[in-house]
């Protein structure tokens, strides 16, 4: 165990420093059938462009957190990869994705289509115990689509105002969900769907230097409540996320909130970082942090700094790369390269 200086993660920025506009996720093909609270739509240019960087194309990416799928679905629609391993411990989100890979695309599709929303009929589906598979599969994307925030978690509810005061209806549109159906049924294939632990499938792809991960977690680090409002599985062993993402053969990229303790993980692992603006749901602008090996081609991006600082490090992990190509600094705003 050792005790240095910790190398600059992020190049130094001057204060004035504007930061970029968030990505408009209307520009990003939208392709999952969920409205996903804590999806990754907004992060879609940032993952291309991670890809893009690499000296050899991936063939396989796994998803530990998979949630509303958009990151994976990216991915096998725009052929970066050629099969995506996507995993998720909650059931009712799992009976969806599950539905899809066996065939039953479509005919959720025409479920949806056929089905006449109101208050009522909403309720007497939802209340039903279902029989299949698929119907369980319409039964989440009909409460995803009519809860407040399209939160399943515990205690969530029927929307009462929404958009414009639509209520029910502000995020119900049965033709745009029945169309990613569709679309998902010509992929599903490709989609190697896990009901399982996130964590124990990154092990068991660990030794495969083919493979890439993009790493979501349910933001519950140092008591964190948004992952616990959120998700039903929201329980997550960071430390031992980290010690994972360390063994991987393949490249890594995770996203979390701005959170100190995420953050002394990753230095602890020899990871780095950077911060890049989102807007989130009430459309203010918000930080989230980027963990990797080695984030040099994010240099294009304005960043903000982290700090100087002393720290304790019981291993080292910084890739080839990062040892032949330091991080050069960051080019100011209004240069090439914003």
């Amino acid at each position: 165990m050792t005790t240095r200086s910790q190398t600059l993660l992020f190049p130094e920025l001057p204060e004035q420093l504007e930061m970029p506009k968030p990505v408009n996720v209307a520009s990003v093909p939208q392709r999952s059938p969920f409205r996903y609270p804590g999806g990754k739509t907004w992060f879609v240019p940032t993952f291309r462009r991670w890809v893009e960087a690499m000296n050899q194309k991936p063939n396989i990416l796994v998803e530990p957190f998979a949630g509303g799928g958009i990151i994976s679905l990216t991915a096998l629609f725009e052929n970066i990869v050629q099969k995506a391993v996507m995993v998720e411990m909650d059931e009712e989100i799992a009976a969806v994705w599950a539905s899809i890979v066996k065939g039953d695309a479509e005919w959720l599709a025409h479920r949806i289509l056929g089905f006449e929303l109101s208050k009522e009929t909403v309720l007497a589906e939802i209340t039903k115990k279902p029989q299949t598979q698929r119907e369980k599969a319409f039964q989440t994307i009909l409460k995803n689509r009519t809860f407040h925030g399209g939160i399943l978690a515990e205690g969530a509810g029927l929307l009462k105002h929404g958009e414009n005061g639509k209520g029910i209806h502000s995020r119900w549109y049965p033709a745009t969900i029945a169309k990613r159906l569709i679309n998902l049924g010509h992929i599903a294939h490709r989609i190697d769907f896990r009901n399982d632990d996130g964590l124990k499938i990154m092990k068991e792809f660990s030794k495969r230097h083919e493979v890439i991960y993009f790493i979501d977690p349910p933001y519950t680090a140092g008591g964190k409540k948004a992952g616990k409002r959120l998700y039903k599985h929201f329980d997550l062993d960071h430390e031992r996320l980290f010690a994972i993402c360390e063994t991987l053969k393949g490249d890594f990229l995770m996203t979390y909130d701005n959170a100190d303790e995420v953050k002394e993980m990753a230095r602890k692992h020899g990871f780095q970082m950077r911060l890049i603006p989102m807007n989130n749901t009430h459309h203010a602008t918000m930080e989230e942090l980027v963990i990797g090996n080695d984030l040099s081609w994010m240099d294009g991006f304005p960043a903000v700094q982290e700090p100087t600082a002393k720290y304790t490090t019981f291993k080292k992990a910084v890739s080839r790369r990062s040892r032949r190509n330091p991080a050069p600094r960051l080019q100011p705003a209004g240069r090439e390269g914003r």
